[in-house]
């Protein structure tokens, strides 16, 4: 019977500290570390001070693919593969790092961000079952996140091409168009 390590411990309840600190759902944690339900519970409480949200995880991959949610998935999706190829993070660490590198960008751009670590954390899981994928436009050569089996020789990026509407409304999260 192997003994329980005091330090994996603690490298456990430390992530599960800085995931419920970037807003992530139990569910995450629940699937991130090894710690239990109720202590996952009692560590939420504590770090947050309330209770964790209720109710399932988004699942649908059609929010990822909408104009601007487009966008924000993109630049958190870009950022995250390339943390992914330069360093040695476990994938639940590059999430994160990727998630405050997004949000710090988009701050410095003086707009909400759309995509919480929940979703980031979803959508990486989707482009790791290829439920989604990241597609190369063809007008300005940035990678985008799209569905699965998109014809990469005209696909053309949500900037590049944006919708009629697009910067029309006042909905948070916009990115305004010159």
């Amino acid at each position: 019977m192997a003994s329980k390590s005091v330090l994996n411990d603690s490298k456990q309840v430390e992530r599960a500290v800085a995931l419920i600190q970037l807003g992530a759902r139990l569910q995450v944690l629940e699937s991130e570390t090894d710690l239990s339900y109720e202590r996952l519970l009692r560590l939420y409480k504590e770090v947050a001070g309330r209770s964790p949200s209720k109710g399932q995880l988004p699942f649908s991959t059609e929010w990822f693919l909408t104009w601007q949610p487009n966008i924000h998935a993109s630049l958190f999706q870009n950022t995250y593969e390339y943390l992914t190829k330069v360093s040695a993070m476990e994938d639940i660490d590059a999430v994160m790092a990727a998630y405050r590198l997004y949000t710090e960008q988009i701050a410095a751009c003086g707009v909400e961000p759309l995509l919480s670590i929940t979703r980031a954390w979803r959508l990486v899981k989707f482009i790791d079952n290829n439920m989604l994928s990241m597609t190369k436009c063809s007008k300005c050569g940035g990678h985008f996140v799209s569905e699965a089996y998109e014809n990469t020789r005209h696909f053309e990026c949500g900037l590049c091409t944006p919708p009629a509407r697009a910067g029309k409304g006042s909905a948070i999260g916009g990115i305004l168009l010159h």
